[in-house]
């Protein structure tokens, strides 16, 4: 049992890491999900049958939900700017900020779904099977959201003259 949990989080923990980066946009919160989450599943390893990657994402959407409702802050702002930390986001492309403001600019609903879909490659019964709910509610959240973006005006820059 430990064995398989200690495989699955080493071969795992950077794609959910990347996964609540999507969900939160901060690194250290994601690194914080992503423990809290992988401890709620160390808890119950034993007992997930199957590949355990469906119940994980749940774990990881529903904790992320859960701090979201309780506006959940440990942070604390410094005068002192923290060490550098081994991710160097500072290339990051202008496009990729602009995107994922109007990424993060959509209800948690349709950014989760857009997230789970679109970055972390699930199928669309897949992310109804992680979220709970129905595959019609997932195209719907995710329908809505690209049409959103589509009528963003600093998202219609980044797309294809054909696509627009």
């Amino acid at each position: 049992m430990a064995n398989d949990f200690a495989e699955y989080v080493a071969h795992r923990h950077d794609r959910l890491c990347r996964t609540a980066y999507l969900l939160t946009r901060d690194w250290a919160v994601a690194e914080d999900l992503v423990q809290t989450s992988l401890a709620k599943a160390w808890a119950v390893w034993r007992r997930i049958e199957g590949d355990p990657d469906r119940y994980v994402y749940r774990i990881i959407v529903n904790t992320h939900t859960s701090w979201w409702r309780r506006r959940w802050r440990r942070e604390v702002p410094t005068d002192e700017v923290p060490e550098r930390s081994e991710h160097d986001f500072s290339g990051t492309v202008v496009d990729r900020d602009t995107l994922w403001a109007a990424i993060g600019s959509l209800s948690k609903r349709q950014r989760t779904v857009i997230v789970l879909h679109y970055f972390d490659e699930l199928t669309m019964q897949q992310v109804a099977d992680t979220l709970g709910c129905s595959l019609g509610t997932v195209k719907t959240q995710l329908s809505r959201g690209l049409a959103r973006l589509r009528v963003t005006p600093e998202v219609q820059d980044l797309l294809p003259e054909a696509t627009r």
